[in-house]
């Protein structure tokens, strides 16, 4: 089996690296990660296009999740897929990290027709990879590691891709969203052994890029103060990732945390405009500190993340412009905010 990477190697390829600033990208026709990519719905017209709005404002990089189902119904399939996405992308002059399992959201996620959003409600259907039914059948798991072993395969080498994201917030999920211990425990018991096998699977694979899996919550002050989970994640990436949708200040205390782990940092997930954490706050403290960044959401759409996270399970009525969650553009490309833009205009061409 491969090695995780040393820091002076994780160093050596940051520091060959652009600044990456860029968004976590869901095209605006799907409602999740399998609308996006199913045969019978995967529009590459439609992500050229709001791919053309991220370059202009000087975006170079995006998150884009996968799923495990997927490389079920039609591994070939998918994979050229993905192929034809990238292309697109990097005709846009955007990398992309690829993230292949997610614990938030829905964890009983089923291919074909998706259901329509629910009214004023955030990400009302996003879907877990793998659902939480195919963490409990271990029988199901020589698939996951056939997938993981497949996608990282095919673009191991692939320069349009720069980084792997093996599982995002794996101790996330609605399962454990009233913080019960014992949920909180028996999610991670599941995720644990199968997410540092699938950092196993990824890298032997030999992969040019690193590998991470970005920890989101808590006090990483100290290192006995991070969850076990939390320890699997750090312990097993190349480049340390996490998220963050604070205030700079605590932004940059948290950078000083993660710092002290000696290795380079990506912020996959920021930006929540009520919070504190927008664009001219965040990305100039980013900049001076070198952390890439990537801000959830392009354009709104069925996923309707430009309302409030803590509406999920409680529908509000629809927002109006003047409180966009998340998201930068409207379906037709007008900007929520033009001082917004001109700012990230600004700060691409410094």
């Amino acid at each position: 089996m491969s090695e995780r990477w040393t820091a002076e190697e994780a160093h050596t390829w940051f520091e060959a690296q652009p600044w990456h600033v860029g968004c976590n990208f869901t095209p605006s026709y799907a409602i999740n990660q399998l609308e996006m990519w199913q045969p019978e719905t995967f529009d590459l017209a439609i992500m050229e296009r709001e791919l053309r709005l991220a370059s202009s404002i000087g975006m170079n990089s995006a998150r884009v999740y996968l799923h495990d189902l997927l490389w079920m119904q039609d591994a070939q399939g998918f994979l050229e897929r993905v192929d034809q996405f990238l292309s697109v992308a990097d005709q846009q002059g955007i990398r992309i990290m690829l993230v292949l399992f997610d614990s938030c959201w829905d964890p009983e996620p089923c291919l074909g027709l998706q259901r329509a959003p629910r009214a004023g409600v955030h990400n009302s259907g996003w879907v877990q990879s793998p659902g939480v039914p195919v963490l409990h059948d271990h029988g199901q798991h020589g698939r996951l590691e056939a997938y993981v072993r497949g996608v990282v395969e095919r673009f191991a080498a692939d320069p349009r891709v720069f980084a792997w994201d093996i599982w995002n917030e794996p101790d996330n999920g609605p399962e454990v969203a009233l913080c019960d211990p014992a949920l909180l425990s028996a999610k991670a018991d599941l995720v644990v052994p199968l997410m540092v096998a699938a950092f196993g699977w990824a890298r032997e694979c030999k992969p040019t890029q690193p590998l991470t899996s970005g920890i989101w919550l808590g006090d990483w002050s100290a290192p006995d103060l991070l969850s076990p989970i939390q320890r699997a994640q750090t312990s097993h990436s190349d480049i340390i990732s996490f998220h963050n949708y604070g205030t700079a200040e605590d932004f940059v205390t948290r950078v000083r945390w993660l710092s002290a782990m000696g290795r380079p940092l990506l912020c996959t997930e920021f930006m929540a405009r009520p919070a504190g954490s927008t664009f001219q706050a965040i990305l100039p403290a980013a900049r001076e500190h070198r952390v890439g960044t990537f801000c959830w959401g392009l354009v709104r759409g069925k996923t309707q993340t430009h309302l409030p996270w803590d509406n999920w399970s409680s529908p509000l009525p629809e927002v109006t412009k003047d409180a966009w969650f998340h998201d930068i553009f409207d379906e037709t490309g007008t900007p929520y905010d033009a001082a917004e833009i001109e700012f990230l205009r600004m700060l691409s061409a410094v």
